[in-house]
């Protein structure tokens, strides 16, 4: 696999600080952070609202991150908080790494062919149970996302990671035939009708007997 583009992400360092200067630093349109790894202390910065999103909207999981015009040191994304409700970056850890050193990390799973699958067609369900896995790869292997067809699934199919092929040069970390991702179920519509008429079946059975049992005792 080729190794993908790195993006340069240019942030000021600054003094740990309370909630309070992290909301100011928020309101001057920028995010809070720390860096960590590399056998080095935590380093907190800050860095532009608008430069950090376009970063990490770009292709590669690595960045050049430059503290305080520094020469760039390359870096990933270890955890970013976002608002709950307006969904914005709040806050972000970088992760100093080696690029020939793998690392572990979490990736996107994306499931693709939906609407070719025989079960979508029948009206089946599918749900997706998992959409992030753990992986290990070179840093600058690590893809965006993992991507897997579904376009053969039938109804009443379980798709575990055992059935998901990474991409070159990434190990699959979690457990392959314990994790589930995707079931494809009846129509629930369907289901809910036969449920709601078997009841009724039942109900009417009931009454009927009832009906019975007081004929017989008045004769």
């Amino acid at each position: 696999m080729a190794d993908q583009t790195s993006t340069q992400l240019d942030v000021c360092s600054r003094q740990p600080s309370g909630s309070r200067a992290a909301r100011r630093t928020r309101r001057d349109g920028r995010v809070p952070g720390i860096l960590y790894g590399g056998g080095e202390q935590p380093l907190s910065f800050d860095v532009d609202a608008r430069e950090l999103r376009l970063a990490l909207a770009g292709v590669g999981a690595v960045l050049d991150l430059s503290v305080d015009g520094a020469k760039p040191t390359p870096v990933v994304l270890k955890e970013a908080q976002r608002h709950p409700v307006r969904g914005e970056t709040v806050h972000v850890d970088l992760l100093r790494v080696r690029l020939d050193k793998p690392i572990q990390t979490v990736v996107a799973l994306e499931l693709t062919g939906l609407e070719e699958a025989p079960g979508i067609k029948e009206g089946g369900v599918l749900e997706q149970i998992t959409r992030e896995v753990n992986v290990e790869a070179l840093p600058t292997a690590i893809p965006e996302s993992i991507v897997h067809d579904v376009s053969e699934m039938k109804i009443g199919e379980t798709l575990t990671l055992a059935a998901v092929t990474p991409p070159a040069g990434v190990t699959l970390l979690d457990p392959l035939e314990e994790t589930m991702l995707a079931t494809l179920t009846p129509p629930r519509l369907q289901t809910e009708a036969a449920t709601e008429i078997e009841a009724e079946t039942e109900v009417v059975g009931e009454a009927e007997k009832a009906e019975g049992g007081e004929a017989a005792a008045e004769e």
